[in-house]
């Protein structure tokens, strides 16, 4: 049911009410309502979402690239499919290629997230947040500890998503008007890089290909099918798009289950055809990114150029999607070895995944199915890709670095033009031609932070948390716009 006029002021009304209440406990640094978190899309991104075929109040879904360092947002056209709405450059993440492990690690995450109205935090110190949700079903069964890993303004991170504050006010605006418009949560895939065919060859010797072979699932059905994956958890791994009599158990026994044919095979299909691409790199040569420890995350090139031309951070920097603040500690310069294939990753922990299964021929799976054969390409290719069970102590060893906290200046800015990339809507289930992944500045130590989440007060209120973190945990903005889902 999509809210009328009426109810959409009642729901903006309750929105300032409550922040008003909220910003009274002084809990995240803001003694007045900013209504920043009710800033109108911009004459630009309607005629964009016009232009695309694209209801206003459309359901929409992210997708984050650590290596390339952007932040993309599609959204449903009239087809009823995603098409891709906007690519923001990323101004900051922290830690390494990689999922997060445990608290205090910096790892930004990586995996599938579900975002609903109650993890949006208007109130932030980092302008307006929008909280991961970390840890999700698959985190909790794999062990992994953290909490208020965000996407947010102030273009700072320690283990969030960290973007210019002109980008946080729209994304976080076309994701209000989502749920006016009756999404009641929106999804967040994460990945290391975009999973093409050459990012998969260059990353063959990390010790995560396990993890990210899993998510590849993920990201293959969404490419042929341009609808939102359902995800399931069990055995301690995703699933997609299952569709099962029994439930799923995150880390129980996964139940019998099906995908429906026509998106099977489509991702089968595609999953060949990455396979052999990838096999053929490797043999041609391709260079395989080094591994390396202590590194700090990255910020995008567009960003990175900006600094560099200003001879480095201490004033604000006006680019063309968004401002750059004083304070940002931009990621130290990579060896000049390391980004032949258009920025080497790094890496300093091992990945603890459980056993994956291969995905079968059939469309019916089941907890025990057989790993693939060893024969044809399929078998060279599990060579460099096979499914990896290391040791959980060393997977959650953490370099631990001295903490600073950066100091900066508040402001309030308006939404500004983001970067932009159209893709056309996929009116059937069919793979799209893989771009070649962008070249991105990759860091080398930065030693600015060192907790996984943002905290910038020191004082504590019962019930209440600090910096990016919700200052009502168990849902504010779901208690306002809630009502109606």
């Amino acid at each position: 049911m999509k809210p009328g006029p009426l109810l959409r002021a009642l729901l903006a009304s309750a929105a300032v009410a409550a922040a008003s209440a909220l910003a009274s406990c002084d809990t995240d640094g803001t003694s007045a309502v900013s209504g920043r978190h009710m800033q109108p899309l911009s004459d630009r991104m309607m005629a964009e979402i016009e232009s695309k075929n694209m209801p206003k109040e459309s359901p929409i879904l992210v997708r984050i690239f650590k290596e390339e360092s952007e932040l993309e947002v599609w959204k449903e056209d009239k087809s009823g499919r995603f098409a891709l709405l906007n690519t923001y450059p990323i101004c900051r993440w922290s830690g390494e290629l990689g999922p997060k492990f445990k608290q205090g690690d910096r790892q930004a995450p990586e995996g599938f997230y579900t975002i609903t109205p109650g993890l949006m935090n208007p109130n932030s110190n980092y302008y307006l947040a929008i909280n991961t949700g970390f840890p999700n079903a698959y985190d909790r069964a794999n062990g992994r500890t953290g909490a208020f890993l965000m996407i947010h303004g102030d273009c700072s991170s320690a283990g969030c998503y960290a973007m210019t504050d002109e980008q946080i006010a729209e994304i976080y605006t076309l994701a209000r008007e989502s749920f006016f418009g009756g999404q009641k949560s929106f999804q967040i895939q994460a990945y290391p890089f975009r999973m093409t065919p050459l990012n998969i060859a260059r990353h063959r010797n990390s010790p995560h290909v396990a993890f990210w072979k899993m998510l590849k699932q993920g990201y293959d059905h969404f490419e042929v099918t341009r609808r939102e994956p359902k995800v399931e958890v069990c055995e301690k791994r995703y699933v997609f798009d299952a569709e099962a009599s029994a439930k799923f158990s995150p880390a129980d026994r996964c139940p019998a289950y099906k995908v429906p044919e026509e998106i099977a095979s489509a991702v089968r299909e595609k999953q060949r055809r990455d396979d052999i691409q990838t096999a053929e790199l490797i043999n041609r040569g391709t260079p395989a990114a080094p591994v390396k420890m202590g590194v700090d995350g990255g910020m995008n090139a567009t960003f990175l150029t900006a600094v560099k031309s200003h001879g480095g951070p201490g004033a604000s920097i006006r680019t063309a999607a968004g401002t750059i603040p004083p304070h940002v500690n931009p990621p130290a310069e990579r060896e000049s070895g390391a980004a032949g294939m258009g920025g080497a990753s790094a890496f300093s922990l091992a990945s603890a995944e459980s056993r994956l299964v291969p995905a079968p021929n059939s469309t019916v799976q089941v907890a025990s199915a057989a790993p693939a054969s060893s024969g044809g390409v399929g078998g060279f290719f599990s060579k460099f890709f096979g499914s990896k069970s290391e040791d959980q102590g060393t997977a959650a060893t953490a370099i631990q670095t001295s903490e600073s906290s950066p100091s900066k200046s508040k402001r309030a800015a308006a939404a500004k033009p983001g970067q932009s990339a159209a893709a056309a809507p996929r009116p059937k289930l069919e793979q799209p031609a893989e771009a070649k992944a962008s070249s991105t500045a990759k860091a080398s130590a930065s030693k600015e932070e060192t907790n996984g989440e943002p905290q910038r007060n020191t004082a504590t209120t019962a019930g209440a948390l600090n910096g990016a973190a919700p200052t009502v945990p168990s849902g504010g903005f779901e208690g306002r716009f809630g009502a109606w889902n």
